[in-house]
């Protein structure tokens, strides 16, 4: 039984933070990814400067951090998108500002060939009306209550206290459906 297990999690492990390059030979990340994938290689300037730089709003942060661990989130991106580049190092610093549990994230990032615009090789959009990234579903008791769509409203410690505490939230790009289809 012990031996199954090992062999899982290195499966697992040959899974997450996948690369490909592009047919103009830039590198990105596909599939189920980590902040670990984020930090190194192509992606770290980027990822590394914006988390560093974002200032966290820590008072909004404090209020909404036990509702917000009743959450499980995923977050669809794509390491060749600036609106990803900009919003997913900031929503990580939010996330570890609230000591939210890491593993109730799933990044999952996508692709830009025309053949595969927005996929991902695992197939976890399928359904999700995943049109634009990042997208951010914020899910509790196993229902998608919300999402944050390309950029936030207001700022992300403000959509997303709205967003979990069950307020009024229509997202950027409202034409796109807030919640998945079935």
């Amino acid at each position: 039984m012990a031996l199954g297990f090992c062999f899982l999690q290195v499966t697992n492990a040959q899974t997450i933070n996948q690369t490909k390059v592009d047919a103009r030979g830039r590198e990105m990340l596909l599939g189920k990814i980590d902040k670990i994938g984020l930090t190194e290689g192509a992606y770290a300037l980027w990822f590394n400067n914006q988390h560093e730089s974002y200032k966290a709003d820590t008072e909004l942060v404090k209020s909404i951090k036990s509702e917000l661990a009743k959450h499980k989130i995923t977050l669809f991106m794509a390491t060749w998108c600036g609106d990803s580049k900009r919003e997913v190092p900031r929503f990580f610093k939010i996330l570890e500002a609230a000591d939210y549990p890491m593993d109730q994230l799933t990044v999952v990032a996508v692709d830009h060939e025309k053949d595969q615009y927005k996929k991902s090789p695992g197939g976890e959009e399928k359904g999700l009306n995943i049109i634009k990234v990042p997208t951010f579903i914020f899910y509790k008791d196993g229902k998608a209550v919300n999402r944050i769509v390309e950029s936030p409203v207001e700022s992300l410690e403000k959509d997303i206290k709205v967003i979990i505490t069950g307020g009024t939230y229509v997202p950027n790009h409202s034409n796109v459906p807030v919640l998945p289809v079935d």
